[in-house]
């Protein structure tokens, strides 16, 4: 069974062109787009079999799995800090409501008008700031000085989301998970100073969960932060005004909804895209080659076929070419390889091939809420990999796909590709057939 032949892969959403949630729209919008998001459909590609809950709860197979999306943030888009974020918030909400009672009474809810209040204030710092500004530049004005003090005007947005590099921070970097008394001291003297650079007051020791909170601060909050959010400079200050009251989970209110926003609207369609591909970049562009070259091929045997001769009704089996190559070249397009999809296999991800000790370590510490930095530019399996000739990636090993919902869309797409084939054979072929014959040998 297939989808509707009019489906569409999920578009690549790409992180410059996703809204942030909480800057632009009301929320009334947020609300009514993350109901949306969670949503799937032929609207976005993504069929209901593979909802970003579904891969979240697990209901789903390899290479579906929250496993392979993790792998996926890590390796591919670099950001896997929103979805270990996202995970240990949803299991603090669930250990928050089952803390006793007395408690609960230390750590108070943030409310919206609380968190409006803060807002307010950042903008009004803002407003006064900018007014401030312009007097520089007019100082400057007409001499070569004018467009640098621009440029570090405008760099000092508050608003603004500085750029951060994926693996920015260097594997040595120490885990905050650690029990241990000084690494606890540790995370608490980063998060003071978090507090203190946010212009907050230090919170309450004696409040329910602070010891976590102070690492969670540490871990994605601060600055230079070994997992640290893509967070814009009023979001992280909001953050830690609220976390400075209260450890209670609506102090995360606006950054867990972000955070959520970005994995439903952007990550997790990505990863449906991504994981469309059977083929590893060297075999998709070997069948795109393969595609190439068998048009080509059948295109010079048709021309020959129209200049001899022979009759007009041979000249279609160039069609049996123009079939073939067509469909191969739009699969190839699509990231697939027609050969492994007719065995419903895929290739085996470059981080799998070489599993051993090491990389069963990175699977247990990408799940750690309190582990180091993402970055894996040390992994022994990049090296062990660049050194595979091309030829041995083009034919690297394979594995049998166990989604459904995934072997599905690869059967659509095929489906669509052989039907495209079809109709530019049968127009390529009507050409040939048509035109008078050369009969030059």
């Amino acid at each position: 069974m297939v989808l509707s032949l009019s489906y569409r892969r999920p578009q690549r959403v790409d992180t410059i062109e996703s809204r942030r949630c909480d800057d632009y729209i009301s929320d009334n919008e947020k609300e009514d787009l993350s109901l949306r998001s969670g949503r799937s459909g032929a609207s976005t590609g993504v069929p209901d079999a593979l909802a970003f809950d579904k891969i979240i709860n697990g209901g789903t197979c390899p290479p579906m799995t929250i496993r392979d999306f993790m792998n996926y943030l890590i390796y591919i888009e670099h950001s896997a800090e929103n979805l270990q974020f996202f995970l240990w918030y949803r299991e603090y909400v669930q250990r928050f409501k089952e803390a006793s009672t007395s408690d609960i009474l230390l750590a108070p809810e943030w409310t919206q008008a609380q968190e409006n209040e803060v807002i307010a204030k950042l903008h009004k710092a803002a407003a006064d700031k900018r007014k401030k500004e312009p007097k520089a530049a007019e100082i400057f004005k007409g001499t070569d000085f004018e467009k640098r003090v621009e440029t570090v005007i405008e760099s000092k947005d508050p608003f603004s989301t500085p750029p951060r590099t994926a693996g920015s921070h260097d594997n040595d970097t120490p885990s905050v998970f650690s029990g241990n008394s000084s690494n606890a001291t540790s995370c608490r003297s980063q998060a003071q100073n978090a507090f203190n650079a946010a212009g907050a007051n230090q919170p309450f020791s004696i409040q329910p969960f602070r010891e976590e909170i102070d690492r969670v601060v540490a871990t994605y909050i601060a600055d230079d932060a070994p997992r640290q959010l893509n967070l814009s400079s009023r979001e992280q200050k909001v953050v830690l005004q609220a976390l400075a009251y209260t450890t209670h989970p609506s102090a995360f209110r606006t950054v867990a909804r972000s955070i959520e926003n970005t994995l439903r609207t952007q990550a997790h369609r990505n990863f449906i895209r991504w994981s469309i591909c059977n083929g590893n970049p060297a075999r998709v562009w070997f069948a795109r080659g393969l595609g190439v070259g068998t048009i080509v091929l059948a295109t010079v045997l048709a021309v020959i076929l129209a200049l001899s001769r022979v009759r007009r009704g041979w000249r279609a089996l160039a069609a049996i070419g123009w079939v073939l190559g067509i469909a191969t070249l739009i699969a190839a397009y699509k990231g697939m390889c027609v050969v492994l999809h007719g065995l419903h296999h895929r290739h085996i991800r470059p981080w799998e091939l070489f599993v051993e000790d090491d990389g069963e370590s990175r699977a247990k510490t990408s799940f750690d809420s309190f582990g180091s930095s993402n970055s894996y530019e040390e992994e022994p399996w990049i090296v062990k990999y660049e050194k595979r000739n091309i030829v041995r990636k083009v034919f690297d090993r394979e594995v049998w796909i166990q989604e459904p919902a995934l072997r599905q869309i690869q059967d659509t797409i095929f489906i669509q590709s052989m039907i495209c084939a079809l109709l530019g054979a049968g127009v390529l072929t009507a050409v040939f057939v048509a035109v008078p014959g050369g009969r030059l040998f």
